[in-house]
Order: structure tokens, then sequence, then C-alpha cells
């Protein structure tokens, strides 16, 4: 983004590189006026230059710098500034109901009397479609084509729209299917590290590389310096738009590494282990800052692998600064030679540049890790924090089988399978999936699964025959250094081939298991196992059909897909028989750290980089064959079961109308601790009988063609249905029954929860949701806002909420309440039955307290007090018109 600020605080100076004169806004020179900023976090340094690149007196004031600046007395603040990322990351799951927005924006400017070309992004906006694909296909040399032509045909509608997007809008980019995942895209190619552009006086000024991004992964960045994290959908097209984050100058938790892995650890293990620590020591809501020695010991592929589960350790990113390691993976990855150069100067001229001589920051607060304490790990089966020993993998899925599955008289049980000549058992690993953004940017990680592959495949091992195989990479250039590493042909002897390039078993999109081994789990109520190189293994996430999942390093999903099960001790127990008949065990088939990053230093190149990314935008015959004609206005067709017009601006005008008090609002439901976005948004398979098949079904969509989820997200009618419909909700209005149902407290009917809030609809009766703590926890989801505001819920009511979800409750027009200290849904003795008033609703003030009155099933009433957590003027400002997207319309079309 070109700076727009006044420049009142005269920071303006200049920089020579490669002969050539580049603008910037001086660190140094605000340090003269407002004090010392050398212990500063580099996180910090970033939003200070920010604040000096936009202070135009109105959105960001001097006393905003001197906020920043201050910050370093008492290491937090409760001061909220306006900041403006450089740029938006998309992938197209939540990107197209972005996009969708957006031409739903343009007609209704026009009607407005506005020009639509006023709707458009305002920064660059990179959306890269990586999520589409399923692993239908698997185990064969033509999974990768086939997967890449069912791919084409179920999302058709999308990539037309997709492509009219990419025709119609300027400032935006689409990344055609089968290239990578987004993360990894923007990593190896997008991301800059330092950004510059062309002012109003055509001067080049140099500016921090920093987005937000529609995937809560986006903080996967952070691994290149280049502050990003994940925001709603809603969030990042107000960004687009030019409205700035409002967000609280945050807390910065120093993460202190030293020390280096031991033999055979890898950076998987690194990663379970940080992210236990920094959930256990909670940091939602605030930076988490990796410094100390031990960052010299790690790859940029390490620092990215650790910075992209930032959310599943809950904090807003997890940042590493820019140094040697930096320079040399934009060489590696063919950026063009100008702008490493100026990423070098920029950064060692601001202070932004960490060696070691660099001074330790000042944190609000520590953690310390030796990495040479660091053990092989897996985290299961529930929880990404949920980290288990490797040796104690068994001991934590027997006792869940007994504990939580009330299976434990079961744990010898094995049943046929219909047609085969083996049997299954609770535990035994249906899925070995090397998937998702965490891993598979890490060459480190992939070849190593390789080598375990090479040396299994020589002793004579096989897959289980039970387990479903795939490798999905995360780019290209994976596929290209495994084959010069001649690791490919040994994965593909065990089943992991090619599947496609995206975001596959991580999602959701892990596709059916094979009908024999489907029916022998559901028949015989079997808890399966997954292991997967991801980062997310919530319920119901991963596959309808599996129960536990373990998230693992690549090596151990290749090493897991031939020991066949996670309820014995693979450290122990043999992998199976060799070639000569005696057992091979895990300690067989493991590289060594030598052997792994002698092949890495062999297999890879930049070539490999710079061509690959040379037409990132051309896509394949397939992308190139879709034919759409461009229009200021997309032209909406009623017939389409993928993309609709949504209705958020149905009867708009200019004025807001005016916004009223909830009275006697019955709860849609309510729920326990640590309801996911997963839980609350559609996403995953859609069941033929649930409210969102017999829709499709109702519009000549067969089963075979239904899809899932997060490809429709275009479409609200399916995706208001699929809302809180996750097959292991609880609702606990309803003890004893999961998935998305309710009860319809006038009738005492007990139905799906879209149909009893149609019912309330129809009835006039207002809404509310109650929950526990860490409300909304996961993915950035737009749509478990969007859809939680079309089923007509009003209000939710949660001990405590996740930072990303919270804000885009507020950006759909919805009230967060949260209880106060000691007051919860236990302690009011909440049944379901009672009804909520809130007032004053229309002078609501940002965090102020709010008292809620409660009328229960006899008619006595008693009061509860709850904080407003719409934090920010600015947040107040959207709940007041509706919801950000009709204030940033009001806005554009005035």
């Amino acid at each position: 983004m070109t700076a727009v600020g006044q420049d009142t605080l005269n920071t303006r100076s200049t920089l020579e590189v490669e002969g050539k004169t580049v603008h910037y806004y001086s660190l140094a020179k605000a340090a003269e006026k407002y004090g010392d900023i050398s212990r500063l976090p580099f996180s910090m340094k970033v939003l200070l230059e920010n604040m000096l690149r936009f202070e135009d007196g109105v959105t960001v004031t001097p006393a905003d710098v001197q906020a920043i600046v201050e910050w370093q007395k008492e290491r937090r603040s409760e001061r909220e500034i306006q900041y403006r990322p450089a740029r938006v990351l998309m992938q197209d799951f939540t990107g197209v109901p972005c996009v969708v927005d957006l031409a739903a924006m343009r007609d209704a400017i026009t009607k407005l009397g506005g020009d639509a070309q006023k709707i458009n992004p305002l920064v660059p906006v990179h959306l890269v479609i990586d999520h589409s694909v399923m692993v239908d296909k698997f185990g064969t040399p033509d999974a990768f084509r086939e997967n890449v032509e069912i791919e084409y045909e179920r999302n058709g509608e999308r990539y037309e729209f997709l492509r009219w997007g990419s025709k119609a809008l300027d400032n935006f980019k689409v990344v055609p299917p089968g290239t990578g995942i987004c993360h990894q895209v923007n990593l190896e190619n997008i991301a800059q590290a330092v950004w510059s552009s062309a002012d109003e006086s055509g001067a080049i000024v140099a500016y921090p590389d920093t987005c937000v991004g529609t995937d809560s992964h986006t903080t996967m960045v952070n691994g290149l310096g280049v502050l990003g994290w994940g925001v709603g959908g809603i969030e990042a097209e107000a960004a687009m738009l030019g409205q700035p984050v409002s967000m609280l100058i945050p807390e910065v938790v120093g993460f202190k590494l030293d020390g280096t892995l031991n033999e055979g650890i890898t950076a998987t293990d690194l990663v379970l282990t940080v992210t236990q620590m920094l959930r256990a020591k909670g940091v939602v809501g605030r930076f988490v800052e990796f410094y100390g020695p031990g960052l010299d010991a790690l790859s940029l592929a390490d620092r990215a692998t650790i910075a992209n589960m930032a959310p599943e350790y809950g904090a807003t990113c997890g940042f590493f600064p820019i140094d040697d390691a930096t320079i040399t993976y934009l060489r590696l990855t063919g950026r063009d030679a100008e702008n490493i150069a100026l990423v070098e100067a920029y950064a060692k001229a601001q202070g932004f540049w960490r060696d070691v001589t660099s001074p330790d920051p000042v944190f609000t607060d520590t953690l310390h890790l030796d990495m040479s304490t660091v053990q092989p790990s897996l985290a299961g089966p529930k929880r990404p924090q949920d980290r288990v020993l490797l040796n104690s993998v068994d001991e934590g899925f027997n006792s869940e089988l007994a504990s939580g599955y009330k299976k434990g008289d079961e744990s010898e049980k094995r049943v046929t399978v219909e047609g085969e000549d083996f049997t299954l058992g609770h535990g035994d690993v249906v899925i070995a999936a090397i998937t998702s953004c965490t891993n598979t940017s890490n060459p480190s990680v992939l070849v190593a699964a390789g080598l375990v592959a090479r040396k299994a495949n020589a002793l004579g091992l096989k897959a289980k025959p039970w387990v479903k195989t795939s490798l999905a990479p995360g780019s290209q250039v994976v596929t290209d250094y495994l084959e010069r590493a001649g690791l490919t042909s040994d994965l593909n002897a065990l089943g992991f081939n090619l599947v496609g390039y995206g975001c596959t078993t991580c999602i959701g999109n892990s596709g059916p298991l094979p009908d024999p081994i489907s029916k022998a789990i559901n028949g015989n109520d079997l808890v399966a196992s997954a292991v997967l190189s991801g980062n997310r293994n919530f319920e119901g996430r991963v596959s309808p059909d599996v129960r536990a999942n373990y998230l693992a390093s690549p090596p151990l999903v290749v090493a897991y897909s031939i020991f066949g099960t996670t309820a014995k001790d693979i450290t122990e127990e043999p992998l199976g028989l060799g070639n000569d008949g005696k057992p091979v065990y895990l300690k067989d088939i493991w590289p060594t750290t030598a052997e792994v990053a002698n092949t890495v230093a062999a297999a890879i190149d930049r070539e490999m980089f710079s061509s690959r990314y040379a037409n990132v935008y051309l896509g394949d015959k397939h992308w190139q064959a879709i034919d759409v004609e461009g229009g200021d206005t997309y032209g909406w067709s009623s017939t389409s079961t993928y993309v609709q017009n949504p209705p958020y601006f149905e009867g708009m005008s200019m004025t807001p109308a005016p916004v009223h008090d909830i009275t006697d609002a019955r709860p849609l439901a309510i729920f326990a601790d640590s309801i996911t976005t997963d839980h609350i948004s559609p996403a995953g398979s859609i069941k033929l009988d649930s409210p969102a098949g017999r829709f499709l079904t109702e519009h000549q969509v067969s089963r075979a063609d239904f899809n899932s989820y997060g490809a429709r997200r275009g479409n609200h009618e399916v995706m208001m249905r699929g809302t809180f419909a996750n097959i292991r909700i609880k609702n606990e209005m309803i003890p004893g029954i999961e998935g998305g149902m309710t009860k319809h407290v006038p009738t005492g009917e007990v139905m799906a929860i879209y149909d009893a809030a149609q019912h309330y609809k129809s009835e006039g009766t207002p809404l509310v949701v109650v929950a526990g703590k860490e409300y909304g926890t996961g993915s950035s989801r737009d749509w478990a806002a969007k859809g939680t505001m079309l089923l007509g819920v009003r209000a939710v009511i949660a001990e405590s909420f996740e930072r990303i979800h919270r804000s885009n409750l507020v950006g759909m027009g919805i009230l967060p309440l949260q209880f106060a200290e000691g007051v919860d849904r236990k302690t009011l003795k909440l049944n379901g039955t009672e009804t909520f008033t809130i007032t004053g609703v229309a002078d609501l003030r940002p965090r102020q307290v709010v008292t809620v009155e409660l009328t229960r099933e006899d008619g006595s009433k008693e009061t509860f007090e709850t904080r407003c957590r719409i934090d920010t003027v600015n947040e107040l400002e959207y709940f007041l018109n509706g919801g950000i997207l009709p204030y940033v319309l009001r806005k554009l079309a005035a």
C-alpha cells in the first residue's frame, strides 16, 4: 500500500539501494522525537512503522506513535490503533464468499446510485485456489490427473465466477488450481519481506511486507519476517476496500529458543512442543515473537513451520525477525535480486535486522525452550495442543478408548471387512496423509518421509491394506525436488502417490474411505485413527468415519502407514517382517539428520522455484479453457447451487436502520467450552438427510454431486442450513444427542437447528446462543458468523471468545457478550427454556457492562452481568450499521 499519511512527524528519509533512491519512514527519526526503541520487539517495530506511514492526524495521530513507544514501560496497552496491512491473501473456500460479497456490493452500490467501479480492492489481493481438491483417487499413478478432472467438474460454477473476478476486479490476482497451498505459495513467491510502490509524487516508498489473510494459517509467512495473521472474510473485505484493521496494541510474548535439535528429531516434533507450551501459557490475542541464539539453528522452513501453527497455540502471530536466513531463503526461492538487496538494506536501516549482536527485546512475558530437550511427538487424538510422546501414543489412545469412547473391554476386538482378507480393530490407521501447509513447505521433513519410504521398500515393507495413503504437496517445487532426489518412486511404492496440490486431509477433503472399510467402521462402531502431517485434528474434521486423529511429521505418517495402528507402541513393536522374514523396527528405517540434510542440499536449487513460478497465474489447460466474459457486475444465475447473490443488502438505504433492544430472545443452543468454528461453520461433507442435503435434493442435485460445504460457500442458502450442523456438536439443551439439533421450546419438539431457527423467525422471536470458554476457536471462518446471523441470532453470550470469531460476529452485526467472572451457564442453571432480554443496545459503548434479564419457565426473573465485547469505536460503528459490509458500502456510496 502506498503511503497516504501527511508525515506531520517529518520522519521520511531516503536510502540508496542498487543505485536507486528509495524513500521510507524512519524509525530512527521517530526515536529522536519519542525515545529509544532499540529494544522494542521487532513485530512492534512493524506496527510503529505503519503508524508513521499513515499518520494523518485523523485515523492515525502522533499519540498513536507515542503509545507504541511508551508500550515498553508497562509492556501492554489499552490503546486502540488503526492498522493498514499492505495486502490481502485468500484461499478459495474463504475467498469465494468474499468475491461474492464484492459482486453483491457492486449490485447494491448501483441501486444506491453509485458507481460499480468504486467496489475494487485498494490493496493487492492474491487468491490461491487450494481448498477444493479432494482425495477421491489415491494410491495409483493416475490419482493426480483423475482428482484434477473431478475437481473441475465439481467446481465449474465457482471457477467461472473466480475467473470473472480476476477479469472484472482491479488489484486482484487468482492463482489457479493445482499450483499449491496459499501459505506455501505466499512463502515461496508472493511475499517479498519488504514491499515498495510509488506514492502520488512518483517516488518509490519502501515499507514492511504485511498482510492479513482469510485463512488462520496466514501466520506461516511470519517465518519470513512478514507480519501477517488470519482475519475473517468480513474483516478482509474491509481491508481490501481501504478500511483499517482496528486493533488494540497487543501484548507480546517472547519465546526464547536455544540449543539444537538432537539426532533424528524433526521440525514437526519442535512445533508440537512449542504449540503445547504456548497453549498452556495462554497467548490468545497476543503476539508471540521468537528470539535467542536458537534461531541461528533453524532454517527458514523450520521457522515457517512454527509460525504456521500460531492459531493452534492461540496467538495472533508467531513472528521471526529478518536476518541472514531470510536473505538466503529469498535467494533460493528465486526472488528478484533488486528486491533482495532492498530487504537487507531497509531492514538494517530500520532496526528490523537481527544478528548475534542484537539486544533481546523487552516482552510482556517470556517462555524458554532448550531445543535439545525436544522428543519425538504426535498430537491428538482431538486437539493440536494435546502433544503425546511417540512412545506413549498407544497408551494415550487406549486410555481414550476406555474413558472417552467407553470401549475399554473392546481393545482386542477385530471385525471382518467385506471382500477382504484382513480384519479391522479399534485404533487401526485408515488414513495416512502427507498434507497441509505446516509441513509440506519444509523440505527436511518431506525428504525424511521419502527416505523412510526408501529404506522401508529396500527391506520389503508395505503399507497395511486398510490404510488410505496420500501425498498432497504444498507446491509443485516439492515434486521437483522429490523427483530429483529419486524419492518419488519410493513414496509411490508405498501408496503415497501425488493426489493433488492443495490443502486436502487437514480440512476434511480426505475423500471417502473405500466402501468396505467405511462399512466395517460404522457397522461395528469402531474408533478408527488417522495420522496426518497437518495442523488441525478436531473431531469430525478429517473424515466422518474417523474419530481419533493424530498430527505427525511426514516421516511418521509413512511409518504409521506401515505399522497400521495407534493402539500399539510403534517404538517397541516391529513395523512388519522384512524380505528375510525378520522383524523390522522404526529405528531401522529412520534416516539420520545428516542423510536428510545432504539430500536436501543436493536436490533443491533456485531454478526450480524460478521456473515453477514464472507463469504462476496462467494455470493448466482446464483453467485456460474456462471462458468468462468480464463485466462490471456479475450475471447471477438463478439456477446455480454454488454462487448466489446474498441477502445482506436487501432493502438497504443510505441511513442505517435503528438498532433495537433484544427482547424475550430464545436460546438456539447452549454449548460447553471450546466450541470451534468447525463446530459452528458448515464444513466437510453434506449429509443427505440434513437441511442442506434436502435443499440440494430439492434443487435436483444428486447425492454424488453434493460436494462439500466449503465448495458451496458462495451459496448462502446451503451455508445457513449447515450452520451448527457439525456431526459432533453437543447442545446442552438436548443432553445425549450429537449433531446440529436443538429443542423448539414452544412445542417441545427436537429438530435441526436450522429448522428451529425458521420456526422462531416465523414467530418473530429473536435468538441468542450461550456458550462456555474459548467460543469460536479454530480457523478464521466467516461463515461461522454469517450463518449465525442468517439464522436470526442477535447475540452470543460466552465465557470467552477467540479473537477472529469475536471480530466476525461484530462484523455481521451480532452482539458478543462475555459473562462476568464467576457467572456462566452452569451457575445460572440454564436448560434452554429461559428467555433473555438485553436493553440499551442502541446506546452501547465499547467494552461496557451490560445487564441481561433472564426469565425462567415459571415466570421468575433474575439478572446477570456481562461485558460488551465490541472492543473499539470502529467496531461499534460496524455494529450500528448492521455489519461492516453495509458500513463500507454506505461510505463508498456517499
